[in-house]
């Protein structure tokens, strides 16, 4: 959560009590410890904020609020499109308000706002008829609703792992859930998981990707992933691979890539780390 300097009464009670909250929780928190946290009284407190109830609505809001915004724009999107869109960046949403949300999450106390939880039902189930297609079967629903947890689940309960090594690793899980891709990257599928961001599908054709060998092949050769790895991508690489945590195969699918182009890239000149084996 980011503070001017110069906030005014509202948000300094905001700041003290998400600071209280997440240390003390939201039920063991009393608007009494809030304002002798800042000097003020329980009036002044009340003031701007009729009840308890009030600062966690408040403190939910720019969560809420990208989360419909999102929703918003990716129903504007044919259904291709609009799918990745909403996954994307539900992750980046969920990641952005990444202490906000284990907030919410561990203390469930958001049930008790009525409003602002039916709202968040009502993202969710839009969220899930856009991620399942028009005429969906029963499968594709189970798969829509899976699909939103697998982008929302991992950012509160792998707190110490790195956004960008998080991300990476959400969005594979998702594409494979989606695309009945073991590998997460099939660039023939026509589902809209195996497209670029502005929707088009990445070319099997020769010139525009690395053909590595299938496994169990002999002789064959499958049209694979892209040939070049995106600043981003190339980021996340290297920091699964300084971890040490990861094998080649998980970071190649993490990054979308062959392995043959993760070799390429962290073996560059511009990479100061060497790749053995």
């Amino acid at each position: 959560m980011t503070w001017a300097e110069t906030d005014g009464t509202r948000e300094r009670i905001l700041r003290a009590a998400f600071d209280l909250f997440t240390v003390h929780g939201y039920q063991r928190t009393s608007l009494r410890r809030i304002a002798e946290r800042l000097g003020l009284t329980k009036a002044a407190i009340l003031y701007h904020f009729p009840s308890k109830g009030h600062l966690l609505t408040a403190l939910a809001e720019p969560m809420v609020g990208d989360l419909e915004r999102l929703v918003d724009a990716a129903e504007t999107l044919p259904p291709g499109p609009a799918r990745w869109t909403l996954l994307e960046g539900w992750v980046d949403t969920m990641l952005e308000h990444r202490g906000r949300l284990g907030l919410l999450l561990h203390d469930l106390a958001l049930v008790d706002q009525g409003s602002t939880y039916q709202r968040l039902l009502r993202i969710a189930m839009r969220a899930n008829q856009i991620l399942a297609g028009p005429d969906p079967s029963r499968r594709d629903r189970v798969r829509a609703v899976q699909a939103i947890a697998m982008c929302s689940d991992p950012v509160v309960f792998l707190m110490e792992v790195p956004a960008p090594v998080l991300r990476a690793d959400m969005l594979d899980g998702v594409r494979r859930l989606l695309t009945d891709d073991p590998h997460g990257t099939d660039p023939r599928s026509t589902d809209p998981l195996g497209a670029d961001r502005d929707g088009s599908h990445r070319s099997t054709d020769a010139r525009d990707v690395d053909e590595e060998p299938a496994v169990g092949a002999v002789g064959r050769r499958r049209p694979g992933r892209p040939r070049s790895m995106g600043p981003e991508q190339l980021l996340v690489a290297r920091r699964m691979h300084a971890a040490g945590t990861h094998s080649i195969d998980e970071i190649a699918a993490a990054c979308g890539v062959s392995r043959a182009t993760l070799y390429r890239h962290l073996n560059s000149p511009d990479n100061n780390e060497t790749v053995s084996g």
